[in-house]
């Protein structure tokens, strides 16, 4: 018969607090295995130990609740590992996040004082392979990177040869209201055979101000930012929207620090030059 510790006994056995195995009592994820009614004292069980150790380890994993409980009600070890294994890829996943989060904060915090040389442009129209659609903004970074992929294998697949480098079309309303009208475009010779998604299109022209932006895209809104309060402080900016250029992208390097953009605002031109060269 297995020895009936106190809820104190067990709390130092297993390293769990009292106040924790009261909280795991009312969840259901490890219940005592009696409880006194009349003083109402709870009892464990010493083989209730090792999966109080296992309990501590998820958790401190941060594991919720619900999926330790499902752990511990497992059939069998592969359904057991599939679970953890399911939790350990969120966890990957939200690391390499926070990595990103804490890199694009350093670049912001170290970036020189040195502004950013912004150029007023003329871009003509321009025929090209693109997908264009409305997109919630927390989904654009996997819509673009999959509408991209396929005008890629389109542009492959139809053996056109790509007339400059691709780039986006976003709406104002993607920033101001979270849901706007996007396109994504490369720029082709040759009649484009409309595949799914995949259309013809005319890349409008438009007269931009240009700042290159190195790297990730994860901290392109720090160049946003530069060329937005460039266009506001010299009273430039029209309607339309904003452009991205992929100079040198995942599809030329998988280094991201490798990686060159060109944003382009949408600007008021009277001044009836060609390329010039600013700095904000």
């Amino acid at each position: 018969m297995a020895t009936a510790l106190t809820i104190g006994d067990f709390s130092r056995a297993t390293h769990l607090s009292v106040k924790t195995l009261r909280h795991y009592h009312r969840v259901g994820l490890l219940e005592p295995r009696s409880v006194d009614p009349g003083s109402g004292y709870r009892y464990y069980s010493e083989d209730q130990i090792p999966a109080a150790q296992v309990i501590v380890r998820l958790r401190n994993l941060d594991m919720p609740v619900p999926a330790v409980k499902a752990v511990l009600a497992a059939d069998g070890a592969a359904a057991r590992n599939a679970i953890i294994a399911a939790h350990l890829d969120r966890l990957e996943t939200e690391l390499a996040r926070t990595r990103e989060a804490v890199s694009s904060l350093r670049n912001l915090l170290d970036r020189p004082a040195s502004p950013l040389p912004v150029e007023h442009r003329t871009v003509p129209p321009a025929p090209a392979i693109g997908v264009r659609d409305v997109v919630d903004r927390p989904d654009m970074l996997s819509w673009w990177q999959g509408a991209l992929g396929e005008l890629h294998a389109i542009v492959k697949a139809q053996r056109l040869s790509p007339a400059g480098p691709g780039g986006g079309l976003f709406a104002s309303e993607i920033f101001t209201g979270d849901r706007g009208e996007a396109t994504v475009f490369i720029p082709v010779d040759g009649v484009v055979r409309p595949v799914g998604r995949v259309a013809p299109i005319v890349v409008p022209a438009a007269e931009l101000a240009v700042v290159t932006h190195h790297g990730s895209l994860h901290d392109v809104d720090i160049t946003y930012g530069t060329l937005g309060a460039y266009v506001m402080r010299h009273e430039l900016g029209v309607d339309g929207p904003v452009r991205e250029y992929y100079l040198r992208s995942a599809q030329d390097t998988d280094d991201p620090g490798q990686w060159q953009t060109q944003v382009g605002w949408p600007i008021f031109r009277a001044d009836g030059a060609g390329h010039q060269g600013r700095t904000p």
